[in-house]
């Protein structure tokens, strides 16, 4: 991202100049802007990975078409969202059942992530009101697991605390029960089969806009410039006078 060296660079240079601030014009800025040359296809492969890690199918192939960026199978993306899907939607044994026929050592060899799974198959019999099958799963599915790590056993024994109130919507641990805890699973199963197919789990947009964000904060102590307050539409704003 061209304005993140821009700013680095720019900081670099006022760090050894006086203390009081320096004033950079709209048309120095961007001038600078226009010096810093970015490959097209570096851009393409950018937006290519953002697309892909997300799993915007639709996206991703007509992006592909346009940009003319390198082939990638599109049906290992439609897999993994299928299994993201069905975690959103409470559907954890077919989401286990899933990422088992994409690939079986996803979860053998992360005790982790199967923990956390099975512990979302509690969560959701709590929520439907299934007593007794939800005691009877965390006590033969989960408690072997959490008697070999604390961590899971701490983890158990916060979610089986749903049991004790009546309405668990409005108790102490009633977050268990958000939306907010699926995505949070389904995140981890989803970077899971990532890093499984040699992706990378997290798209790099995001953290390069990220950088930006610090870059501009860390020379704006320093100096009065454009900078890019909505990332949305990416606009230069003038500093205030």
């Amino acid at each position: 991202m061209s304005l993140f060296w821009i700013v680095i660079r720019q900081l670099a240079e006022i760090e050894a100049m006086a203390t009081s601030k320096k004033v950079i014009t709209r048309e120095e800025w961007e001038k600078k802007l226009n010096d810093v040359k970015i490959r097209k296809e570096d851009m393409n492969k950018l937006v290519m990975n953002f697309l892909v890690t997300e799993g915007y199918v639709d996206a991703a192939e007509k992006f592909r078409k346009e940009s003319g960026t390198e082939h990638i199978d599109l049906g290992t993306i439609t897999d993994r969202m299928a299994v993201k899907k069905a975690v959103q939607s409470g559907n954890v044994e077919d989401a286990i059942e899933k990422v088992n026929d994409l690939n079986p050592e996803i979860l053998d060899t992360n005790p982790q992530l199967f923990f956390h799974l099975q512990q979302q198959r509690l969560i959701e019999l709590i929520r439907n009101g299934r007593v007794e099958e939800a005691l009877e799963f965390a006590q033969e599915e989960l408690a072997p697991r959490g008697e070999e790590n604390q961590g899971f056993l701490e983890e158990l024994e916060r979610t089986v605390a749903l049991l004790a109130f009546e309405d668990v919507s409005n108790c102490p641990l009633g977050e268990l029960l958000d939306m907010s805890q699926r995505l949070k699973t389904a995140s981890e199963v989803n970077a899971a089969i990532l890093t499984s197919q040699s992706h990378e789990k997290d798209p790099k947009l995001p953290s390069l806009l990220k950088m930006l964000i610090w870059a501009q904060n860390q020379l704006e102590e320093k100096a009065a410039f454009p900078r890019i307050n909505d990332l949305s539409t990416a606009v230069l704003e003038d500093p205030p006078v």
